[in-house]
């Protein structure tokens, strides 16, 4: 298996997880048979179903001009009205997760409608990354934080 093939795997894995929380939460996938450009609409206008989300969805464009597809996209949480977006990142090695993270930050801060958590992982991060990216919480308007799996999974349990 090459190392970008097992990269994508395990970042599925991350996503999984992810889902089974908000499964776990009473939360409903909506959408996934869809088009990913068709996602949000339904995801907005399925109202019969308060605890939602839809997966690889389409939000318009970003800083580039290009499409712009979010992790997760959820409706229905108590404590964050009315969406919030979920970024899963997954680096186990030295790689170039983390030198993307500005770009990521970039467009939750000027292309993203709802506020979003990123969700970062792995250990194969540098250091500085992650703290540059929790440093961003608070003077980026959408970041809403920044947690590692263990602490999305407090963070969801009690604000899911």
């Amino acid at each position: 298996m090459t190392q970008g093939s097992r990269a994508n795997l395990s970042g599925n894995v991350l996503e999984k997880t992810v889902a089974g929380a908000l499964q776990g939460h009473g939360y409903v996938q909506t959408g996934d048979n869809l088009p990913k450009k068709q996602r949000l609409s339904y995801l907005l206008e399925s109202h019969n179903i308060p605890r939602r989300y839809a997966r690889q969805v389409h939000i318009g464009q970003g800083i580039y001009g290009t499409d712009i597809y979010v992790d997760f996209y959820i409706i229905g949480s108590p404590s964050i009205p009315p969406a919030l977006i979920i970024e899963c990142k997954w680096q186990q090695v030295g790689g170039s997760v983390d030198e993307k993270l500005p770009y990521v930050n970039l467009n939750i801060q000027n292309c993203y409608p709802v506020p979003t958590i990123v969700l970062i992982d792995g250990g194969g991060m540098k250091p500085g990354a992650i703290i540059w990216l929790n440093q961003q919480v608070g003077s980026n308007k959408n970041l809403l934080a920044v947690h590692t799996l263990s602490s999305f999974i407090i963070w969801a349990n009690n604000h899911l």
